[in-house]
């Protein structure tokens, strides 16, 4: 395992030293870095930092009390988080450890970093919480001052679906208004783009402030065309899936002047064949 982390690592670090010293190439840790660190934690993003990515990308939820916690599962995912106690979380986590349903005190008593990931057997085994998000840009932005590195930009996905409102987040008008007043505070809208698979998180944050870049997450099929109509605006960002990535794709974008970055790119070829059709940025 040890050694094919020391080849995965180098790989990336070689990869990411090409790509910014061929061109303005792009590269943004999904999570952080969980392939080698546990996912959407402060860790993770600081090793991010130091391989040289140049965005951080990662997803929000609320709390039970207003906070914004940095998770993509809305619940404490027993696959990979342990009770205080030292057992996992129960199977059914999204009904009996919610976050929205739990206070951010209540939450940062498990640990969701000792287990590892099964999907990634190369990820370090470490006691790691779910942070707040005022913590990551905290700890990012001194350890970049600290240690005299370029600055990274944000891109932070909002966890909601209609379907799902009050149940596992408040509903989109208080969930952007909590995430753009805390960047608001942290002076850091500049260096962020809120991205979403739900589009009404994005036109919140455009009725707010339409100088906030924005990324439209895409893994439907329904074409670029109608996926641009059901947001209503023009988004600075079209990202979608890997797999729905075209030329004639590319061409749109660059014809309404929209980057195009997709997810979630692991393999040396497609980064490389990614490369070549046109695209400078991608989420991996």
């Amino acid at each position: 395992m040890r050694k094919t982390y020391i080849l995965f690592f180098i790989f990336i670090f070689s990869f990411i030293s090409v790509m910014q010293a061929q061109t303005n190439f792009d590269i943004e840790g999904h999570r952080g870095c969980r392939g080698l660190y546990p996912e959407n934690t402060i860790v993770a993003f600081l090793h991010a930092v130091q391989l040289g990515v140049n965005t951080l990308e990662l997803d929000v939820l609320v709390t039970k009390d207003g906070k914004l916690v940095v998770s993509h599962d809305p619940y404490l995912n027993p696959d990979i988080c342990t009770f205080p106690e030292g057992q996992p979380s129960q199977e059914d986590a999204s009904k009996f450890h919610k976050l929205y349903d739990m206070t951010y005190d209540e939450i940062s008593k498990f640990d969701c970093g000792s287990r590892g990931n099964p999907k990634f057997p190369d990820q370090h085994k470490m006691y790691a919480v779910k942070p707040l998000l005022s913590e990551v840009i905290d700890s990012v932005e001194t350890y970049i001052e600290q240690h005299h590195l370029p600055s990274v930009q944000y891109n932070i996905e909002t966890k909601s679906t209609p379907q799902t409102d009050d149940i596992n987040h408040p509903k989109p008008a208080i969930f952007s208004k909590i995430l753009y007043d805390l960047l608001s505070q942290k002076n850091i809208l500049n260096k962020c783009i809120i991205q979403s698979f739900d589009p009404r998180t994005l036109q919140e944050i455009r009725k707010t402030d339409a100088s906030v870049a924005t990324a439209l997450l895409v893994a439907n099929l329904d074409g670029f065309d109608k996926n641009i109509k059901r947001l209503g605006f023009v988004p600075t960002i079209y990202s979608p899936i890997d797999a729905l990535v075209t030329k004639k794709l590319i061409r749109k974008c660059l014809e309404k002047n929209i980057k195009v970055i997709p997810w979630t790119v692991d393999d040396e070829n497609k980064m490389i064949k990614r490369k070549k059709m046109g695209i400078n940025e991608i989420i991996s």
